[in-house]
């Protein structure tokens, strides 16, 4: 089971294309380090697509989903 202790939402969009590493450096580079047990999601610049990097401490998880919009 993956624990989620908080989320946090991006206020400026993400390629992508860009794979958990980069998205992890996006997260260190405004936060300063990723916290054990946090989402953080970001969406693309059209807002269609969205991407959630989990970061438990030892390890990052990355998934990647079109928005439900029509």
């Amino acid at each position: 089971m993956i624990r989620i202790d908080e989320i946090w939402l991006a206020t400026e969009p993400l390629d992508m294309r860009a794979g958990p590493d980069k998205a992890l450096a996006r997260v260190i580079q405004v936060f300063g380090s990723a916290k054990p047990h946090c989402a953080y999601l970001f969406a693309n610049k059209r807002g269609n697509r969205m991407k959630v990097l989990i970061h438990d401490g030892s390890g990052s998880w990355c998934a990647a989903m079109p928005s439900s919009r029509s």
